[in-house]
């Protein structure tokens, strides 16, 4: 297996349209973390991503009766503009079949580049089905995203070149992780040239499909992809890529969306670029390797692997940076209902930097507040908060990792309604919703609801993403709390939790 992947690589002829992207040193980044970083540019592609490697180098293997048949692929958006651009220099047609929630500016610019466009599914794998389905019927070939040793090739040139651009000592690589093209390139070379290097493979904790073979010894389909990451949401690792990784890699480190945000930050500050979630992955599974393993003076590499995002998400991006920095913590603050209070709060805090006061009268002898406060760097920050306010008599909840509080909550704290007395045998019941964030979805999603159950609390927000986040309190009869749930189940691509009792609702809205 080595030798024929070493080969292949060595062989692919892509640089006639790919560039060799720069490898530059993370200034900032290194100094905060005492470590040497170094992020390898993929973004600066003339797509804006590294996916322009794999897809040329497969259209360059097929044969030429391929090429006039046209080709055919699914993709979340890098594939497809890398497919796309490669197509239209060698004058190959393509099509494109791209999920209904693709970012429109990786739509936009397929487009541009002259493909077809076929926007069928929500998701990458109702997208990939509808494509095989046009193979049958039009004769296209079609071009895998990741599950294929020619796209795994032309990935794996990003190793040849880090290598070439830093031949002295490097620690560990790390790589993001969706289907696995991008990681199994890289891995095998290294481990081939360098078997001394570490590289480590970064998913998101909610799309985590490569870690969940590795812990099964075996490929399978997590029944839930998340889908901040949109570059990396995929919901089984390749079968190829997972032969090639699990023989490979030193490990898979999993981050969350705030961590990913912070790392899109890290990389704006270096380099005043603006990496896509995906893009940012590996750096944020850097930064929370090395601080776990206390880390000091390796040389690590991130791969940058994409800018391609919608400006719109930057708002939701930006809010939730500070607490993936570990620099913000929310908490629930019960305080006496009285004057003087607020300055006492704000006294005791000490001259730390409250970032948030959210507060609304409800009577009674105390009162809850929501509140944002700045704290040190690091895992400690939010502990020494909490025994500070504690040590002064104070009721705190801590809410930073309540995803929730940091959806909704925060946006609508105030505003109570108790139930009528007469409708003692109705409870309110608050759902959190996500479903694909399209034209004409918000009406659709209410006109399920419509004349169903009373709606008694409503929030949405439009975080710029591929899909909706809603919170909705609903006021349901006791006898029909069980064929509500029933009810929610039976809505396709919409998922649901049950937040009644989450104590960001009871302290705030309930």
């Amino acid at each position: 297996m080595p030798h024929f992947y070493i080969k292949r690589i060595l062989d692919a002829r892509i640089y006639d349209l790919a560039e060799e992207t720069p490898l530059d040193y993370a200034k900032s980044i290194s100094a905060r973390i005492g470590n040497s970083v170094y992020l390898k540019r993929e973004d600066l592609q003339p797509v804006f991503s590294f996916k322009i490697r794999g897809a040329y180098n497969k259209l360059l293997a097929l044969t030429d009766e391929q090429r006039a048949g046209g080709v055919i692929a699914a993709s979340a958006g890098n594939h497809a503009q890398g497919l796309a651009y490669s197509a239209r220099h060698l004058g190959v047609k393509a099509t494109i079949v791209m999920p209904k929630t693709t970012p429109a500016i990786k739509v936009d610019a397929v487009r541009g580049y002259g493909a077809q466009v076929i926007l069928h599914g929500d998701v990458f794998d109702e997208a990939s089905k509808h494509a095989q389905s046009l193979v049958e019927e039009k004769g296209f070939t079609y071009i895998p995203p990741y599950d294929d040793p020619d796209v795994i090739a032309g990935q794996g040139t990003v190793a040849m070149e880090i290598l070439r651009q830093h031949p002295k000592h490097i620690d560990a690589i790390f790589v993001p992780v969706g289907g696995g093209g991008l990681a199994a390139g890289v891995a095998t070379y290294i481990k081939y040239v360098r078997p001394d290097i570490k590289v480590f493979a970064v998913e998101p904790e909610d799309a985590a499909c490569l870690k969940a073979a590795l812990e099964a010894n075996e490929r399978v389909v997590l029944p839930e992809v998340g889908i901040f990451a949109d570059g990396v949401a995929v919901a089984q690792i390749g079968k190829e890529t997972y032969d090639v990784l699990k023989d490979t890699i030193d490990g898979v480190i999993t981050a969350n969306t705030d961590e990913i945000c912070a790392a899109i930050k890290d990389i704006f500050e270096d380099t005043r670029s603006i990496a896509e979630p995906a893009g940012a992955l590996s750096l944020a599974g850097l930064k929370k390797y090395a601080e776990e393993h206390d880390l000091n003076s390796q040389t690590l590499i991130a791969i940058d692997s994409g800018a391609n995002t919608n400006f719109d998400r930057l708002r939701y991006i930006s809010e939730r940076t500070e607490i993936g920095e570990k620099r913000e913590a929310l908490f629930a603050v019960e305080i006496p209902e009285q004057p003087g209070a607020y300055a006492k709060f704000c006294k005791d805090l000490g001259s730390r930097n409250i970032t948030e006061f959210n507060y609304r009268y409800t009577g009674g002898d105390n009162a809850h507040i929501f509140v944002g406060v700045q704290v040190s760097h690091g895992g400690n920050g939010r502990a020494e908060v909490i025994e500070t306010l504690q040590s002064n008599g104070y009721q705190v909840e801590d809410l930073t990792d309540n995803e929730m509080a940091k959806l909704h909550i925060r946006y609508m704290v105030g505003g109570r309604k108790a139930l009528p007395t007469s409708e003692g045998n109705v409870q309110e019941r608050v759902y959190r919703f996500q479903f694909p964030e399209r034209p004409g979805a918000l009406m659709k999603f209410l006109s399920h609801l419509a004349g169903r159950w009373n709606i008694s609390m409503f929030h949405y927000r439009n975080h710029g993403s591929a899909f909706a986040r809603i919170l909705m309190a609903m006021q349901i009869p006791e006898n029909e709390l069980e064929a509500a749930e029933v009810f929610f189940k039976s809505l396709e691509s919409y998922r649901f939790w049950d937040e009644t009792d989450n104590p960001a609702y009871q302290l705030f809205l309930s």
